[in-house]
């Protein structure tokens, strides 16, 4: 896109942004941000965390976080400076002109008000739509995001939609109102690697068509190369380097924009994670479920009023990690709970160690609640913020072990040793620190339990590239210092691959494929797992185009999950599915070497057959990419 062709829309000149600390000392946020959007143009802001990617973002605004001002530069809107307007004008501003799209949709939408309502609520209260007007411009871009039922979805209640289609009514939100500038912050971090495709697809496309303009906030970088015409690369305030997202991407000028590049996840595949030493073995699994069916509402019948997860079998080896991987809805985190025993299981068996254990955790001993700690995905709701580091990692101390007084203070330093932060830290707030820190005392919480297995759900999903490898790179450290077992749930595959020992596929509740790492990825033999693999995004300009061409792709990415008591539930997104087979009966479990199984109607043989395909027309494409690159040079 040819900058010097469009008209500017967004000027950021010299913007500095401050706090005072309680001596009333100046400390620079924000020192002397330059840059322009034009019009029909995405800019791209990346960074660690801390960078200053949102805080620089909101400026747009006309907006700090509370504890931060505005000390110098300009933000021109079509040329009027939007830090100096009046208070009046500057919310006038705010939804009319700038639309700001967060990083979390369920948090952003009132749970008691219709979709509908809320999509347009913003239009009309400025002044910019009627209620009419705004009705019908909803569904225009109902239709435009490509949202299922676009005549009745604005009907339903948040709760009603999955994640992706609330992060695509986000937008609709944002857009209804026709403003010159969206500011997307981080908004397909938390998704799974199907959604978030989905939703890049989505905002591309409409950004393109009412040729408005975008600030896109991220640490990922494969997501930016798809989205992005301009990338400003920021470190701890301040412009590292910025250019064309080709120039960035493919020619990267700053060290600094090298090393996020160099922590870019690779594409998940046999041989990237390490090797289990054999002194922890034991002849029976740390835990294991065995043919559990659970999920909501109570019990009807001896069957979950709403089925989750259906006859699932998972063993947990000691010292080993069992990564747990599907899209959003598929029953991770309720696999988990019932492993914990936050969600007793309606039939089934729970064990540790051989011995059976009760469904609820009010009916588990201490020892067995002590054995199994839960580490949650948000550090930042799950650290009371009135205590001390000290006394969230006592209270496990003195509970599950009895340890009081300058013992205890003595184990918090060195449990805070053990997840690499220093002793002194147990006299702070979680407040006071970032939010990889966060996540370590989070785990060093239930490391002070001194578990057997520890469930970690979506750890490193809100934690960008460089801070999550650290926290995997810890997590390894202590499954080998310890001896302690990790389910490891998550979307990111590439995370999964590096991580973990085994591999459990779970799609719509049940386990379509689980086995040793390296032989789930290579080959891939189901079909559902191809396409998790498929959707993880690569370091690549038009790899979402190239990507969405495949056919596989395209059908697995336009339908929703679909949980089926009758038949295999892939078969409304399967590229194999056999008519009047896989639609009435239950596929087989196919046993390979290794513990290796897949649940599909169609064999190893044929699986097998289908991958050297798409391998086939993957190398004809690359070729052609080679050829065409050399003509150019």
């Amino acid at each position: 896109m040819n900058e010097q062709n469009l008209e500017k829309l967004l000027e950021v000149k010299d913007l500095r942004i401050s706090a005072y600390n309680d001596e009333k000392q100046e400390i620079q946020i924000v020192k002397g941000v330059t840059f322009d959007i034009h019009k029909g143009q995405v800019v791209a802001l990346i960074g660690e965390s801390g960078s200053g990617k949102t805080t620089i973002s909101l400026a747009s605004l006309s907006y700090t976080k509370p504890g931060l001002e505005f000390t110098g530069g300009q933000v021109l809107l079509n040329g009027e400076d939007v830090l100096t307007a009046a208070p009046l004008r500057q919310r006038q501003i705010r939804g009319a002109n700038v639309a700001y799209l967060a990083q979390s949709a369920a948090a952003t939408f009132n749970p008691a008000i219709t979709i509908n309502e809320q999509v347009t609520e913003s239009a009309v209260l400025h002044g910019i739509l009627s209620q009419e007007q705004a009705n019908e411009r909803a569904l225009e871009l109902y239709h435009a995001l490509e949202l299922p039922n676009p005549d009745r979805i604005g009907y339903r209640y948040p709760h009603q939609v999955s994640g992706g289609q609330l992060q695509r009514l986000m937008a609709a939100m944002a857009l209804c109102g026709n403003p010159d500038l969206m500011v997307l912050d981080e908004p397909t971090t938390a998704l799974d690697v199907t959604t978030q495709i989905e939703v890049l697809k989505a905002f591309k496309k409409v950004i393109r068509e009412e040729n408005s303009a975008a600030i896109y906030v991220t640490h990922d970088l494969a997501v930016v190369a798809q989205i992005a015409d301009h990338i400003v690369v920021l470190y701890s305030g301040e412009i590292m380097e910025q250019g064309s997202a080709d120039k960035i991407i493919n020619h990267p000028g700053h060290a600094y924009t090298r090393r996020l590049m160099d922590a870019v996840r690779p594409k998940p595949a046999a041989g990237m994670g390490g090797t289990v030493g054999a002194e922890f073995d034991r002849d029976v699994p740390a835990l294991s479920v065995e043919q559990m069916t659970a999920g909501y509402g109570g019990i009807v019948n001896g069957e979950p009023a709403i089925p989750i997860l259906r006859d699932v079998s998972v063993e947990v080896n000691n010292a080993h990690v069992v990564g747990v991987i599907g899209e959003s809805g598929c029953g991770k985190s309720t696999l988990a709970r019932v492993m914990a025993g936050i969600l007793p299981q309606a039939s089934g068996k729970v064990k540790l160690e051989d011995e059976e254990l009760q469904g609820s955790l009010n009916d588990r001993k201490l020892e067995e609640l002590q054995k199994i700690q839960f580490v949650f995905q948000m550090a930042d709701t799950a650290l009371n913020p009135k205590q001390t580091v000290g006394q969230i990692l006592g209270r496990p101390l003195e509970f599950y072990r009895g340890i009081k007084g300058k013992e205890k203070r003595a184990k918090v330093a060195e449990i805070l040793q053990m997840v690499e932060l220093p002793p002194e830290f147990a006299s702070r707030y979680p407040m006071e620190l970032s939010g990889g820190q966060k996540q370590r005392v989070n785990m060093a919480r239930s490391l002070a339990a001194d578990p057997e297995v520890l469930l970690c759900d979506e750890v490193t999903s809100a934690l960008d590239s460089i801070v999550g490898a650290n926290v995997i790179k810890l997590l390894t450290n202590l499954r080998d210092k310890t001896g302690a077992s990790f389910v490891f749930i998550s979307h990111d595959l590439s995370t999964v691959a590096s991580f973990a020992d085994e591999i459990v596929v779970l799609y719509a509740g049940r386990v379509v494929e689980q086995g040793p790492t390296d032989e789930v990825l290579e080959p891939p033999f189901h079909p559902y797992t191809r396409l998790l693999i498929s959707s993880v995004p690569e370091l690549r300009i038009g790899w979402l185009e190239d990507t969405m061409q495949k056919r596989e792709m395209a059908v697995g990415i336009a339908r929703g999950v679909e949980i089926t008591a009758v038949g295999c539930p892939f078969y409304n997104r399967c590229p194999m599915g056999i008519d009047a087979t896989c639609d009435k009966e239950h596929p087989p479990i196919r046993e390979l070497e290794n513990g290796h199984q897949i649940t599909c109607h169609r064999t190893v043989e044929e699986l097998t057959e289908a991958e050297r395909e798409t391998q086939q027309i993957l190398r004809g494409y690359e070729k052609l990419v080679d050829e065409s690159m050399k003509v150019v040079v």
